[in-house]
């Protein structure tokens, strides 16, 4: 259904992404082997959407009097690369040890001050200070794991 979508419900492009993505998989399966189940699907996705991008390009190159087709369904505002970042952070917060992971969700995405997340966890200033060091290496290379670059 999602590729369907990208291709404007064009059947046949959409079965031509999904067979390029799978052969990409299997190329790759020796890489995504080892990242586990749980960040395949966003990798699909992203491989899948990239090839739709790209066949899009590649016709923009091209004469416009050789594809008929209408491809404003591209311009659209799509939430795609917002729920893939949401599910690969999701993913990489999974692996982090339940105190790394604590101190992440106190200061980061409830907005606290190390101080005030030291007070919420019962925490001495010095060790939350270290945690939240330790904990955003440990997702910075969860999230390089993941293909998450920068």
């Amino acid at each position: 259904m999602f590729v369907l979508r990208l291709t404007g419900g064009d059947r046949q492009r959409a079965e031509d992404i999904v067979q390029e993505t799978l052969l990409r998989a299997w190329r790759n399966a020796h890489r995504l082997g080892a990242q586990g189940q749980a960040s395949l699907r966003p990798w699909l996705v992203t491989v899948a959407r990239r090839i739709a991008i790209d066949d899009h390009r590649s016709e923009n190159a091209r004469p416009p009097e050789t594809y008929g087709r209408d491809l404003e369904a591209f311009s659209e505002p799509d939430e795609t690369e917002r729920v893939l970042r949401l599910m690969t952070v999701t993913d990489a917060l999974r692996t982090l040890s339940q105190p790394h992971r604590e101190i992440i969700l106190e200061t980061y995405f409830r907005g606290k001050t190390v101080p005030e997340a030291a007070e919420a966890l019962g925490l001495p200033l010095g060790t939350a200070k270290s945690r939240v060091y330790y904990a955003l290496r440990a997702l910075r290379s969860a999230l390089q794991q993941r293909g998450v670059t920068g």
